[in-house]
């Protein structure tokens, strides 16, 4: 199943690129994206191939924090309608409440929420296509959007509490926090900044209640639903969150997706799969990602997979891979 992203998410990317110093035709074509739909807001582009982009530019340019800086300068105009939306809110917390809701017709097979977390509440992001396995570079683009839709009420100064990212923590996370002004925590649960709520009902400068209500009813129009994914990928979504804090438990991810543990195990059978094997291979696509990160320990990755000794992760990445993480690295052992 194919889910979509409207291009207005790809706004400027090529000029982007080229100020990174890489060649813009090379990544596009590597990535599978069609150059001239990128100039149109409202067309839809595979989910898969945009994030790839995002991947591939970060690879083509040299520049590892290469989502970071262009998220960070990504204004809410630039983002199409759901900019649109965040924008002609009548308050900030109209605008949270309007992009967290409707964001995942924007990008299908997509959640986000706006919660509150004791005195804090958090814009969470994450993609829910098992298929997008590495997408670091998409995560920190859409933390810096999502900031800046709070910078276009409270100013260019405002900065979050906190920012979280669910992927490794990178080699050049220093600039995360310098960018953000605000601790940076990696491996976790999912995406998300942080705030707090004394400026919710600040009033939007561009609020517009009746824009509002027709941006809202095209976006939905345009999009034709939210892509929700099938049951396997949501349940790979939900492992993939929790690995961090050890091995995920089937009857946890059940209650998560609000089904019984008997159902998602038949489910689970009915794609030739117990609950053992979908974690296991979360695990193997992870491992293949995050080895290739050089800069983060080899005990690390095995704790980021769930493992509380490494040894027992390196029998597992032998299993998988026939070689052990140090052995693929290029290292002895």
């Amino acid at each position: 199943m194919q889910h979509n992203i409207l291009a207005a998410a790809a706004s400027g990317v090529s000029n982007f690129i080229a100020g990174q110093g890489g060649c813009p035709d090379r990544v596009f074509h590597r990535a599978g994206v069609e150059e001239r739909a990128l100039g149109q807001p409202t067309v839809a582009l595979d989910l898969r191939a945009y994030v790839a982009m995002m991947e591939v530019a970060a690879a083509e340019t040299g520049n590892d924090n290469f989502g970071l800086l262009y998220g960070r300068q990504f204004q809410p105009e630039m983002l199409g309608l759901i900019g649109s939306i965040a924008l002609a809110a009548p308050t900030l917390g109209a605008a949270l409440d309007h992009l967290a809701r409707l964001f995942p017709f924007h990008q299908q097979a997509t959640e986000t929420r706006f919660v509150r977390e004791g005195e804090l509440l958090r814009l969470e992001y994450r993609i829910l296509d098992g298929r997008i396995v590495e997408r670091r570079q998409d995560a920190e683009l859409t933390m810096g959007m999502f900031a800046n839709v709070v910078r276009a009420c409270l100013g260019p100064n405002w900065m979050p509490e906190e920012v979280h990212f669910e992927h490794p923590k990178p080699e050049g996370w220093r600039q995360h926090q310098a960018l953000f002004d605000a601790p940076a925590h990696f491996g976790q649960r999912t995406n998300a900044i942080l705030l707090r709520d004394r400026h919710l009902d600040r009033r939007m400068p561009g609020g517009d209640m009746a824009r509002l209500t027709g941006l809202c009813g095209t976006l939905i129009d345009i999009a034709r639903g939210t892509g929700t994914p099938p049951l396997l990928d949501r349940v790979k979504a939900e492992v993939r969150a929790r690995l961090p804090e050890g091995p995920p438990y089937v009857e946890d991810i059940a209650d998560r997706l609000g089904i019984a543990r008997w159902t998602l195990q038949r489910r689970l059978a009915d794609d030739g799969l117990s609950f053992s094997d979908l974690v296991e291979g979360v695990r193997r696509d992870l491992a293949a990602v995050y080895i290739r990160q050089r800069h983060v320990p080899i005990a690390d990755i095995g704790a980021l997979l769930g493992y509380s000794e490494v040894s027992a992760f390196s029998r597992a990445f032998r299993r998988w891979f026939g070689a052990s993480p140090a052995m693929m690295r290029g290292g002895k052992g």
